[in-house]
């Protein structure tokens, strides 16, 4: 993922709220995250700029197919943990604390194993 951390965390939040609604604001943005206003602006700016997100005329935040394939698997990764981590015995609020740290640094590999093993859990 060449997106940094950061920027990854936009990513998400703005699929999170695309879930929910097709009218996203870089300010429902900023509520989510608990962002100030200059510092989504400038990360909105640096998701246009790699090609991840747009602004339509009406200032509605939209992701490229390139930003809604990364951003869906951020939240698989982000959704995956979660649950594991809960189906371990974590608490839910340090859980989804902990998957988003640990969704930002583990490797396409690990993921994949932990994927595995967790949905081989799921069955049993």
């Amino acid at each position: 993922m060449a997106l940094h951390e950061s920027g990854q965390m936009y990513l998400e939040a703005i699929y999170v709220l695309s879930q929910k609604s097709e009218h996203i604001r870089a300010i429902d943005v900023g509520a989510y995250l608990g962002y100030s206003k200059p510092s989504v602006s400038r990360a909105i700016g640096l998701l246009k700029k790699d090609g991840y997100a747009l602004v339509d005329d009406e200032g509605y935040l939209k992701l490229t197919a390139k930003g809604l394939e990364l951003s869906e698997q951020l939240y698989e990764r982000h959704t995956v943990l979660s649950r594991m981590l809960m189906a371990l015995g974590v608490d839910e609020e340090t859980a989804t604390e902990d998957a988003c740290r640990i969704e930002h640094v583990i490797s396409d590999r690990s993921f994949a194993a932990v994927k595995k093993h967790y949905l081989d859990y799921q069955e049993n």
